[in-house]
Parts: structure tokens; C-alpha cells; sequence
């Protein structure tokens, strides 16, 4: 039996339809629509025009609320009420502008205007910061029965758990005055490290020779050609991957090292005593619940190391290298087109529900999109959301390989996350991280058991099996080699400077540790070619990934109990993502315990059954 919707790659596709859903014709664009938001791109009048209204509002703002009464009593609330209302109307516009920017540097990284836009959004989102400090003491101020009666009333019902944990963070850190300047500080500090950083990615370049001539490939570009089938291919860009970074690296360095004094000065100025006090409240979860997470993971690592090995077998090495773990196994290189992609993806998830197959048509259709493999492309994918327009847009590289549909369903499932919450207000809205994840991996995970159960062929069986196994790999192994290296760096950054022959090694420690030595050859320039390192928006850009593969294979294993009922919880489960602590929200949705180890080995257990059957596939191999 083939896999369905394998279509020919010279067909017209016709994405399926819903009874009550679109129809989508190839060939697909592959370039996304931003006009629509802001015509003329990085030349957009337009845009400049919302900036520098948003620039006064935002000013006025904080100027209203430096002067504005505190509410007393309940019957104050009144006067003070529309500060807030503006508040979040005013964060939605900043999103807004931010995606923008993003999605322009993004498509091409030598925008020179778009880096001075981002320049220019980033001051404003300073300012901005500074107007969310005072709005956050004032409301950690309020009385608390006045914080009752604000919540009660039906306009603020849907953020009053918002409300009370920004009353308790803004107890956290500093007085308002050293916030604002911090702030303001960051912009061409902090936030100008992380700029850096994108410049000089921009400038790797990797020379590679096709079709009797030499090409420069971008670290996109490169980083696909990295699962070409064969090994000396892989071995040779490997080689030329590790030179071009290592030619950056003492500017990478830099960054980096700039990047961790400011986290660290600022955290010692709160009185913030670990490094994770910003990501574990970032991501509204306690320490105990990351401690655990991480140590059942270590329990259970035996069977991937076994997995690692058994592929090098089937690959006739004696141990994998870096490059070897992602590898396609022999016979299993076969291309997919994007029309291919998008009608297998939109089909699996309209057998969970509807409604997310017809978001995804429309995500195709109305060309939400970037997916052109080209030169200049910033590295990586992403999905960033205009609240404003109720629109995401979503950047990859689309190789034709099944690791990109995986990240395009992978994606989707973010923007899907985004739509259903679309109608709550903008502080109900912001999910942390690893919450982020699990509609993400969810979408992950139809595609990828749809691939599976529709197999027709051990062969296709076993490349199925072996890309879900990698996934586990990159989230038990990979991902804990980032957390250890982080947490390690910043340990010695507090003492000193790092040289980037220090880093190097500290990565390689890390990865030795993180794949139980499982490998010949590893990556001493990964902290340099990682983009998750450089994140002025979020500090350890690593764990939460895990914590949303795992929590996501929990809600997962409800959907497969429960069938196409699950989905009406699913959304439930979602909104709530944006109002919930990690552990009220587990216990309230799937009635666990996030602290105890009995969840963690329970989601571990999934990615291991799937390990199991490819080693009984390759027994006797």
C-alpha cells in the first residue's frame, strides 16, 4: 500500500478539500505575501508611517501613566482601566511591527534597510518595555481587593491570572526608574549583541562546486545539503561548514560573551541568584519540574545510544560522526516536492479535525509561506504572528527532503496555535516557549504516525521509523547538549571572558556527555552556527523544546485514546496555554503531576517503542 497522496512530481496537485473547505491548486508559490500587511517591503511608506505613530502612542502612554492615579478603591478602577485596555492594544501593534521585520530580515539577509527598521522597532519596543515596567509596578501596587474587583469585571475575566503573575514577577526585579534604563540600555547593548550576531551570519558563505563551477551556499542552504545520502558529500560540506564558521568564530565569540555579561550584571542587579530564574519563569515552570525532566531523560538514554549504533552498522561505520545522525539510511533519499508536502500534511491533519486541515489550505493558498530554496535566506524556520491582521507567516528553506515537511507541519501547527487564540486578549495570548512547542510537535507527530501507518514496505518503514527516532535523538541528545553547554559557559562567563578555543571545547564536553560518546566525530562550532544561543528574546533557547516534544507526546497519546472528540479539548487545552502555569495547566487538562517522574518516563516511552521497532527491523541486517 503507498502512502496517500504520493503524487507523481509532474502533476497538478490539487490539495484535498474539506465539504466545507478550500481548494488549492499547484504549483504552490513557495514565497510568502507581506504586502498585504505593509506594501513595498523594506521601501514600505506605509510602515514607516505605523512606527512613527506607534512611536507617539507609545510615548503618550507612558507619559499618562507616569501621571496617573492609582486606583484606591474599587470605584477608582474607572480612571485607570483604559490605560490598560490601551496597554494591550498598543503590545498588539509592537507584535505586529516586530513580525514584520523579522519576516524582511529573514527572506534576505542583506536588507540593509530592513536591519535599520529592526534598529528602529527595537527602540520603540525599548520604550515600550519601559511603559510595560511601570503598568506592571502599578499593577503589583493595586490593593488587592481592588485587583479582585478589576478581574471581576467581564472585560479583564480572561486575564486575571496574567494580571496576578505580572504582580508577582514585577516583585522580582527592580525598582521602575532601574528597569526603564535597563531597557533603554539593551537597545544598543544587549539587543545590538544579538543584531551582531545576524550580520555575521549573513557573511558565511560556503563554497561548494556544482555542475563544473563553484557556488557559495548560505548557512541554509548548507545546513540541508548536510542529509545528502552520500557520506563523502555530507564529510566534505561537514568540513567546509566547520572552516566557515571557525573563520567567524572570534566574532561570534564576542557576541556571545557580550550577550551572557549583560544577562549576568542584569540578574545580580535583580538579586537573582541561578541563571535559569529569567527562562524557568519565562516558561512559567518550576525548577523541579525541569530538574526532573531532564534526569528521566538520562535514564532512558541506553536505547538511543543503541539506535546511534545500529544505524552506524546499517551505515557500515564503526561509530556515526556529527554529520552521520541525520543521514538518510541506503535507499531511503527519495525527494518530495512542496505540492507533495502540503497535500500530505493538510490530509492528516483533517483526520484529527477539520478545522485544522482548512487553517492549513488557507496557510498554502494565501501564500503564508517562505519555502523558496534560494541564496541570501537567514538560516533555521519560524512562524511569527500579526495580531493585528490575525495572520501568521512561516519561514523554512524547503529542500525536498521529509525532514522539511516535518518542519512545515511542524510550523503550521504553531500558526495554528496562534489562530485559536486569536480572539482572546493580547495579555491572555502570551504562551511561553515550551507551552509554544506543543502544538507544534502535535502537528509533528500526525504527519509523521500518518507516514507510518500507511507504509507499504519494511524499507519504507524503516526510514519512516529512523526519521522519528532522529527527532527523539535531536530532543534527548542534541537539545541536552545545548542546555549543558549553556549552563556550563555561563558558569565561567560570570568569572571572566571565554575564548572561542574555550568554547569549542565546552561544546564538545557537551556533546560527548549529551550522546553518551556515542559518536566519532562531533560539532566544536555548533555554539557559533546556532542561532538559539543569540536569542535577546529568549535565554536558554534550548529546554523548552524538550519539555514540548515530551508534553506534547502526552497530549498526543489523549488524542490517539480519545479520537476526533479530543479535538474541541485540544483547542481548550491551547487557549489556555497563554493563562496557565506548565503545571496547573498538565494537571487541569491531563491530570498529571509535571514534578514526578511518572509523566516524563510515560512520554519517554513513546520515542522508545519507536526505537524498539527499528532495531527489530534492522536485526538482522
Amino acid at each position: 500500500m503507498s502512502r496517500p497522496n504520493r503524487l507523481e512530481s509532474d502533476q497538478v496537485v490539487t490539495i484535498p478539500t474539506r465539504e466545507d473547505g478550500f481548494t488549492v491548486q499547484a504549483p504552490l508559490s513557495q514565497t510568502w505575501d507581506l504586502d498585504v500587511f505593509f506594501p513595498g517591503g523594506s521601501d514600505s511608506p506605509e510602515f514607516r508611517a505605523f512606527l512613527d505613530d506607534l512611536a507617539v502612542r507609545v510615548s503618550g502612554l507612558k507619559q499618562r501613566l507616569e501621571s496617573a492615579a492609582l486606583p484606591g478603591t474599587p470605584a477608582e478602577l474607572d480612571g485607570w482601566t483604559p490605560l490598560l485596555t490601551e496597554y494591550q492594544e498598543l503590545a498588539r501593534h509592537i507584535r505586529q511591527a516586530g513580525a514584520f521585520v523579522s519576516c524582511l530580515s529573514a527572506q534576505s539577509m542583506a536588507d540593509q534597510e530592513a536591519k535599520l527598521l529592526q534598529g528602529r522597532v527595537s527602540q520603540i519596543s525599548a520604550a515600550f518595555g519601559s511603559a510595560t515596567t511601570l503598568m506592571d509596578h502599578q499593577i503589583s501596587q493595586l490593593p488587592e481587593d481592588v485587583l479582585s474587583a478589576l478581574v471581576a469585571r467581564p472585560d479583564f475575566a480572561e486575564i486575571a491570572n496574567p494580571l496576578r503573575e505580572r504582580r508577582a514577577r514585577a516583585a522580582m526585579r527592580m525598582d521602575p526608574q532601574r528597569e526603564s534604563l535597563a531597557g533603554d540600555l539593551a537597545v544598543d547593548g544587549y539587543h545590538a549583541w544579538g543584531r551582531l550576531y545576524n550580520e555575521l551570519v549573513s557573511r558565511v558563505q560556503i563554497p561548494w562546486e556544482e555542475g563544473g563551477r563553484t557556488v557559495y551556499l548560505s548557512a541554509g542552504q548548507a545546513a540541508n545539503k548536510m542529509l545528502d545520502p552520500d557520506r563523502a558529500v555530507r564529510a566534505e560540506l561537514f568540513s567546509r561548514w566547520e572552516k566557515a564558521w571557525g573563520e567567524q568564530a572570534e566574532l561570534i565569540g564576542e557576541a556571545l560573551n557580550h550577550l551572557a555579561g549583560f544577562r549576568i550584571q542584569l540578574y545580580k542587579h535583580r538579586g537573582w541568584d541561578s541563571i535559569l530564574s529569567e527562562p524557568l519563569e519565562n516558561n512559567r515552570m518550576k525548577a523541579e519540574t525541569l530538574d526532573v525532566m531532564w534526569a528521566v531523560i538520562d535514564r532512558n538514554k541506553e536505547i538511543f545510544v543503541e539506535y546511534l549504533n545500529r544505524k552506524a552498522k546499517l551505515l557500515g561505520l564503526e561509530k556515526l560522526a556529527w554529520y552521520d545522525v541525520d543521514a538518510p539510511l541506503a535507499g531511503s533519499s527519495a525527494k518530495v516536492t512542496y505540492e507533495q508536502a502540503a497535500a500530505f500534511i493538510v490530509e492528516q491533519f483533517g483526520r484529527f479535525s477539520p478545522d485544522m486541515a482548512r487553517f492549513a489550505e488557507q496557510a498554502f493558498r494565501d501564500r503564508w509561506i517562505e519555502a523558496e530554496d534560494r541564496p541570501g535566506k537567514r538560516p533555521g524556520g519560524f512562524c511569527t504572528s500579526f495580531p493585528l491582521s490575525r495572520q501568521s507567516r512561516i519561514f523554512m528553506t524547503f529542500g525536498g527532503n521529509m525532514d522539511n515537511v516535518s518542519t512545515l507541519a511542524h510550523e503550521l501547527g504553531h500558526a495554528y496555535h496562534q489562530s485559536v487564540m486569536n480572539d482572546l486578549p493580547q495579555m491572555a495570548q502570551q504562551y511561553a516557549m515550551n507551552v509554544a512547542e506543543t502544538a507544534s510537535t502535535f502537528a509533528e507527530l500526525l504527519v509523521s504516525d500518518a507516514a507510518l501507518r500507511a507504509a507499504g514496505s519494511d524499507e519504507e518503514r524503516l526510514r519512516l521509523l529512523a526519521e522519528k527516532a532522529e527527532r527523539a535523538v535531536a530532543f534527548f541528545m542534541n537539545i541536552h547538549a545545548r542546555f549543558l553547554f549553556e549552563t556550563r559557559f555561563y558558569a565561567e562567563r560570570q568569572k571572566g571572558l571565554v575564548s572561542a578555543a574555550r568554547l569549542n571545547e565546552l561544546m564538545v564536553e557537551a556533546q560527548k556527555e549529551a550522546y553518551r560518546d556515542a559518536l566519532a566525530e562531533y560539532h566544536p562550532h555548533f555554539w557559533a552556527s546556532k542561532l538559539h544561543f543569540y536569542s535577546t528574546g529568549q535565554p536558554f533557547y534550548n529546554f523548552p523544546y524538550t519539555f514540548g516534544f515530551l508534553f506534547s507526546s502526552g497530549v498526543y497519546a489523549r488524542a490517539l485514546a480519545e479520537g476526533p472528540s479530543f479535538a474541541r479539548r485540544y483547542v481548550d487545552l491551547l487557549r489556555d496555554t497563554g493563562r496557565m502555569r506548565v503545571e496547573d495547566l498538565a494537571a487541569k487538562h491531563l491530570g498529571v503531576d509535571l514534578t514526578k517522574p511518572d509523566f516524563w518516563q510515560a512520554a519517554v516511552d513513546v520515542s522508545a517503542a519507536d526505537v524498539k521497532r527499528f532495531l527489530a527491523l534492522t536485526e538482522n541486517r
